[in-house]
């Protein structure tokens, strides 16, 4: 049941791609809202996830907060690197666009794709529990997959890819939740070391929504529009997270 249930997740993360593939004319809108997705799924869908299954505590602080804010200094780190490499041997056969270096996108969607194959895991472990969690936790899932597709193609082609990279970026991250639905037939994860996983993968979330995303929607074109395609990210997230709770 749960892989079947899976293949919604399947089906919105291929949707969402789709959908920023199609609206490259409004490219300001497209990472506006996408900006505005990231801010939603970190705060109000991973970190409460994290900060309830990594309870521990590291000198007072929830090790999920600590990790949240490793995962943003590492996603500054390399981004940083990169760029200092691209600035010392320059661009060469079209390996930036922008000043952007195409790793960055590919590691980032990476990351999406590994927290895909964790929405797999939680769809399975909810349906381990009983009928009514799995079908609460899939709602969640299928809902902002719809938002994962769209921002890993967003992010990856953002920096510069090539369109076949950002669509093989998708389909991976399509293919992830059923993979980790799988996974739940065989094995399963400690919870706190889901919830570590989770806050180090919204910290360098949000710092590519913070520092990458939202600045390049509003450069070209800093327009109420855009800003109201945020505010409609953070709301939608909001509403998924509520009708799922």
């Amino acid at each position: 049941m749960a892989v079947f249930v899976a293949l919604g997740a399947f089906l919105m993360t291929l949707a969402g791609g789709w959908t920023a593939l199609r609206v490259t004319d409004r490219r300001h809108l497209v990472l506006g809202l996408a900006g505005g997705l990231m801010l939603g799924v970190v705060g109000l869908d991973l970190m409460p996830e994290a900060l309830d299954a990594a309870g521990t505590e590291v000198f007072g602080v929830p090790a999920a907060l600590l990790l949240f804010v490793a995962g943003f200094l590492l996603a500054h780190m390399v981004e940083r690197l990169l760029a200092g490499r691209q600035a010392a041997h320059g661009a060469e056969d079209g390996a930036s666009h922008e000043g952007r270096a195409p790793e960055v996108g590919l590691t980032a969607a990476a990351a999406m794709v590994g927290h895909s194959a964790m929405d797999g895991v939680a769809i399975g472990a909810a349906f381990q529990v009983g009928g009514g969690m799995g079908a609460a936790v899939a709602l969640a899932v299928v809902a902002h997959d719809f938002a994962d597709g769209f921002n890993t193609y967003t992010i990856t082609s953002l920096y510069g890819n090539a369109r076949r990279r950002a669509l093989a970026m998708l389909f991976a991250d399509a293919a992830a939740p059923v993979a980790g639905a799988a996974s739940t037939l065989l094995f399963t994860i400690p919870e706190g070391v889901l919830g570590s996983y989770l806050g180090f993968f919204g910290g360098a979330l949000l710092y590519l929504a913070a520092a990458e995303i939202l600045p390049e929607a509003h450069h070209d074109h800093p327009a109420r529009s855009t800003l109201l395609c945020t505010i409609a990210g953070v709301a939608f997230i909001w509403l998924v997270v509520g009708v799922a709770g």
